[in-house]
Formats: C-alpha cells, structure tokens, sequence
C-alpha cells in the first residue's frame, strides 16, 4: 500500500499546534495596506487559528508533516 504524498501547498502555508490546531498566516497582510485602518492593520498581525471544521483536511493533507 502506497504512502499518502504531503501536499506542498498546505505545507507552506499550514502549521499544526501540539493540540492538533492548524494555524495560518491571516490574508490581506502582504501588501496594499494603506487602504487599511491602524485597527484592522493590528488585528491582522500574527497568525490565526483555522476553524474546527476545516482541520482535519488539513491534517489529512500535511500527512504527519508538520515542521
């Protein structure tokens, strides 16, 4: 039996906590900030925790990798 492939893109982007948490970069950070409010700026800085309902594809597709 073949062993399942982890998917690159969800390695790059995607970080399970030691509780099995995913953890992600929040959108809208790279560029075109100006637009933004220094109150939307400050809510989108570090990282976000995935919803619970999306967790276990992602768990599924890091396949055991996770840093």
């Amino acid at each position: 039996m073949p062993k399942q492939k982890t998917h690159k893109g969800v390695k790059k982007r995607f970080r399970l906590t030691a509780t099995g948490k995913a953890k992600h970069r929040r959108a809208g950070t790279s560029h075109l900030q100006v637009r933004l409010s220094a109150k939307r700026k400050r809510n989108l800085r570090g990282t976000g925790v995935l919803a619970k309902v999306d967790t276990p594809n992602i768990t599924e597709a890091l396949a055991g990798y996770s840093y």
